[in-house]
């Protein structure tokens, strides 16, 4: 029996990364009175991306950097595709932010001999602006911000899956959120005033993939559910350097960090030669796209060690320096069997990072009143492909936004309203249907979604290809469908919440393989083999907007890119800058 227990909380927070606790701690600053309860599908600073962070944060806090000339990177990696008020929101608001997580929240930050913050090199900048603590910023964000959260009254909802977003009744705003309790395996929804979606992103359903294993874009399947509008879905970001560390673990597709070629490590092909330099004379330092493709192709004409990817070597630059450097990599490394301070490393590209997501204000908020989001659950902040660094300055930027932003919003606008019956009834059963089925193992189904979204919607795409990624998401979906699992104690069920990761997992494929198939371009981390050209600067230059129509299928549109401050071609550097 299907049993549903009932909470309220002002403020409800999805997610515990660097959006949620800085969306949680902002809202709880600024409306001290207001309840504000965190739900994470693990444990509170101990799961999500955040937390596993390893390069740094990029701002422009040097006498000869800018904030100027950080925008201008963030869009010339973003292909000019991005939506130019939050690029300049998350350059500007960066500067601030940096400084109030180590003097408000007690953060530190590597220092230089005279005090200053020190600042690495990272690909695709024109300046060296990567704030970092060694070479595991993550885990110093996260420890202090989830310390603040316990010591501020925060209330959390820990191992709480979100299933559904939740309308009021007459459709107007949102109600609330269906959860389930993963310790008991009971519904639970929670009504709130204010929503903040910040489940992070995920692409795990490529074969080689970085984030943590409870990652599943459950926040843009919830939000298309929803009836909410995404944009970019395509423009899925390969890392460059995933550890290749063998079948059958899941260590294999762990990033170790851009910081590495940013220090002046090389890739090398299977016969010990660098290549990146036919491809961009930046050679490693080249942006994430174009060294993932360059990467990609070396491997498809065979030139790849025994392990079927490449090497990153770091051994000529010394390796008491790589040791001193890169502590962190060098010790992770070394758990894999791996030399990183004097030998080489097999390593392949691993999807790492969704440019898309939900269409959101610089404010933080959705179409959907009370819904507010912030991080990789949104889109438009990197276009079309992300700087290295630029990840976590969106995350903590754009989460503490919304936290102020709702802080505001309750006391004026916010009410406890009851919940669409039809949409709870549906967000359950959708739940329930596995245990109607018989039951059978979900690995070939997860195992076939891999290969396919590798192969066809990838770091390289074609039409014949996307056309083959289509029509075999909808055999997966199929399959998924007359799949059940054993309905015995709900408890910890982990097949249960495999069913549902799949089903999130389905659900956002299909958004990237219809944006994919409709830009008939290549930009940034979109690659047409097709269409291998991007026609310029100022073609092509428009949204892709995907949306459930109403057979509840994946529908898109066009959205044209507004210019709020500068035209491709054009720049907001003075001459002796650029």
């Amino acid at each position: 029996m299907t049993r549903l227990r009932h909470q309220t909380t002002d403020i409800l927070v999805l997610g515990s990364g660097g959006a949620g606790l800085l969306g949680a701690l902002h809202a709880k600053a600024g409306a001290p009175d207001l309840r504000v309860t965190v739900a994470v599908k693990g444990l509170l600073g101990k799961s999500g991306c955040t937390r596993m962070v390893q390069g740094g944060y990029n701002v422009a806090l040097a006498a000869a950097d800018s904030a100027e000339r950080h925008f201008m990177d963030t869009l010339d990696g973003g292909k000019w595709l991005n939506d130019q008020d939050l690029a300049w929101t998350l350059v500007t608001v960066a500067q601030q932010r940096i400084r109030e997580l180590e003097n408000r929240w007690g953060c530190f930050f590597d220092r230089n001999p005279d005090g200053t913050i020190h600042q690495k090199a990272f690909a695709g900048q024109t300046f060296d602006r990567t704030v970092h603590k060694g070479d595991l910023t993550g885990i110093e964000i996260i420890n202090r911000l989830a310390e603040q959260s316990w010591a501020r009254g925060i209330e959390r909802l820990e191992e709480h899956r979100a299933l559904a977003l939740i309308p009021a009744k007459d459709g107007s705003r949102i109600s609330g959120v269906l959860l389930i309790d993963i310790r008991s395996g009971d519904y639970v929804l929670v009504r709130a005033k204010a929503v903040l979606l910040g489940t992070g992103g995920g692409p795990t359903m490529y074969t080689y993939h970085t984030p943590s294993g409870d990652k599943s874009c459950d926040g843009m399947a919830m939000a298309l559910r929803a009836g909410l509008r995404l944009r970019d879905m395509e423009m899925v970001q390969f890392h460059p350097t995933g550890v290749l560390a063998g079948p059958g673990t899941r260590m294999t597709g762990t990033i170790i960090e851009e910081g590495l070629r940013g220090s002046g490590g090389f890739l090398l092909g299977g016969d010990g030669e660098r290549f990146m330099h036919k491809y961009d004379p930046r050679g490693e330092r080249a942006t994430r796209d174009i060294v993932s493709r360059a990467m990609y192709r070396e491997m498809l004409s065979k030139n790849t060690n025994e392990h079927g990817g490449l090497y990153i070597a770091m051994a000529h630059l010394g390796p008491d320096r790589v040791r001193r450097e890169f502590k962190g990599m060098v010790e992770r490394c070394a758990d894999m069997g791996f030399d990183l301070a004097g030998g080489r490393v097999p390593v392949v590209p691993t999807a790492h990072y969704m440019m898309g997501g939900v269409v959101f204000r610089p404010d933080g908020s959705t179409d959907l009143p009370g819904l507010f989001a912030a991080g990789e659950d949104t889109g438009g902040v990197h276009g079309a492909n992300r700087l290295g660094g630029n990840g976590v300055a969106n995350s903590t930027v754009f989460g503490g936004i919304a936290g102020d932003s709702m802080a505001g919003w309750v006391p004026r606008h916010g009410a406890f309203e009851d919940p669409c019956p039809a949409a709870l009834d549906a967000a359950i059963a959708l739940a329930e249907a596995p245990f109607a089925k018989p039951a059978r193992s979900l690995t070939p189904i997860r195992d076939a979604l891999h290969r396919l979204m590798w192969d066809k919607a990838g770091i390289l795409r074609d039409e014949a290809g996307l056309t083959e990624a289509a029509s075999g998401l909808d055999a997966l979906e199929a399959e998924l469908d007359a799949t059940g699992i054993a309905d015995g104690a709900r408890g910890f069920d982990l097949a249960w919440q495999e069913w549902l990761n799949l089903r999130s997992l389905l659900l956002v494929s299909r958004a990237i393989v219809t944006a994919a198939a409709a830009r008939r371009e290549s930009r940034g981390a979109h690659f047409r083999e097709d269409f291998p050209q991007t026609e310029s600067d100022s073609a092509g230059l428009s949204a892709t907007i995907t949306r459930l129509g109403a057979d509840r299928r994946i529908v898109l549109d066009w959205q044209p890119v507004a210019f709020s401050r500068i035209r491709p071609g054009e720049s907001l550097l003075p001459a002796a800058a650029e």
